[in-house]
């Protein structure tokens, strides 16, 4: 009776630890399996995306800052309806261009030019969200636009520009783009640009400067003897505010360009990039000041900014590789050329408002030959070729734009408008009304 009794408490003892085993194990076949690298990678494209539209109004109060009182309505309507613009525009066209799939076949064109779909089920084999891939890269789209506005303020009205935008963001922005991260030729051939000193800064700055030559400079920019008279902006306190928000953005341009967090390697990376990020700006800022105290016995606040911005510029086409110092003599050197190169303009009476030329253009080749020193696969030649590739692409196709829209439409308002400001004459809104003379 008493072992009777130990086998049926020993049964059910066995009973009550093993049923609950077994439920559990039960339960955790039946439960999906949870895809954290899928879930990583998503949040880390929805995160970048986000600091990168930031960029947007780092790019509104910069240039709201760097123009005069008169045009500050002007430059801050061009800047939120070309972000509008090519939201719409990448969506119409420039993803599906820019990733075509089908390389260039016939099939494979009639897609581009078909609207992208970011819905639907998620792919058994899927490394992260479409929706969060095509909402980080508009973000890189619109900011290319960015970079032209700058260029070109106080002096070209508003549709002819929102309408090259139009072609720029759905169209040429994604062809050149697609030449690298879409996984064509120059990404066959060996050119390196991992974040886009040449796909996204030097694209804008050539698109810049195929519109400001075309379009010719400001009202008094240039005088006959060749003098070149000061334009001061209008608020050097949005223009330092815009350059704050823009070097927080790049973190996550660059930093989101790793395109992984799935992995404790990935995480790492992202890291390393945020630090070399934070230290080429640093280093461009500094190299700007201290050039600027030696050449005009004066620290030139503008140039500091701007060096700033072409530190972030030099370092955006390899910032993984390089060691923190690596990043600090990049940076500088972009800082050093954002000071040269802009009395290098006043010389050939290229009136760039903002200096985008010289932070975009001219630092993004100086980054995209830099990356050499510190990644093993690129080399020179190749650089230089795809910078070349991307820089006659983007300055012929743009001045084709510019040239067919002055034609049909024209480019600059009258003189009088011009003196006026375009804030009243072309909006009838003042950004500081109350400050009128």
């Amino acid at each position: 009776m008493k072992t009777g009794m130990k086998i049926t408490g020993l049964a059910a003892l066995f009973a009550g630890v093993a049923l609950p085993l077994w439920a559990q194990e039960a339960a955790e076949q039946a439960a999906p399996v949870v895809n954290n690298a899928f879930i990583f990678n998503t949040l880390l494209f929805l995160i970048g995306g986000f600091l990168v539209f930031w960029m947007a109004a780092g790019f509104a109060m910069l240039e709201a800052g760097l123009v005069r009182s008169k045009n500050v309505t002007m430059q801050l309507t061009k800047n939120i309806a070309l972000f509008a613009i090519a939201s719409i525009m990448y969506w119409l066209v420039g993803y599906q261009l820019m990733y075509p799939g089908d390389a260039w076949t016939i099939a494979g064109l009639v897609g581009a030019f078909a609207p992208a779909v970011i819905q639907g089920e998620i792919a058994a084999d899927a490394a992260y969200a479409v929706g969060s891939d095509f909402f980080f890269q508009l973000m890189f789209c619109a900011t290319t636009a960015s970079i032209v506005s700058g260029t070109l303020a106080e002096r070209i009205k508003l549709w002819p520009f929102l309408i090259f935008t139009v072609v720029l963001t759905g169209i040429l922005y994604p062809i050149e783009a697609s030449w690298q991260w879409g996984g064509g030729w120059l990404s066959e051939a060996g050119f390196s640009d991992f974040a886009g000193s040449t796909l996204v800064h030097a694209a804008g700055g050539f698109a810049a400067l195929a519109g400001a030559l075309i379009l010719g400079p400001r009202l008094g920019k240039f005088g006959k003897d060749g003098r070149v008279n000061p334009m001061p902006g209008s608020n050097l306190a949005l223009a330092t505010l815009g350059t704050f928000v823009l070097w927080l953005g790049w973190f996550g341009f660059n930093g989101a360009s790793q395109l992984a967090l799935g992995t404790e390697a990935d995480a790492n990376a992202v890291a390393i990039i945020f630090a070399n990020t934070n230290m080429a700006a640093a280093a461009g800022a500094i190299a700007a000041m201290l050039l600027t105290q030696a050449v005009y016995k004066k620290v030139d606040l503008t140039m500091v900014l701007n060096g700033a911005l072409a530190g972030l510029v030099s370092i955006t086409a390899g910032p993984l590789d390089p060691s923190l110092f690596g990043a600090l003599w990049i940076g500088a050197i972009g800082g050093m050329i954002a000071v040269i190169v802009v009395p290098m303009l006043d010389k050939m009476k290229i009136d760039d408002v903002v200096g985008a030329i010289p932070v975009h253009l001219v630092a993004g080749f100086w980054g995209t030959m830099a990356v050499p020193f510190y990644t093993e696969a690129a080399n020179f030649g190749m650089q230089l070729m795809g910078f070349a590739a991307v820089g006659a692409f983007m300055l012929s196709s743009s001045a084709v734009v510019w040239l067919v829209l002055k034609s049909v439409m024209g480019l600059r308002p009258s003189e009088e408008a011009e003196i006026l400001g375009l804030d009243k004459a072309e909006l009838g809104i003042e950004a500081y009304p109350e400050f009128r003379a």
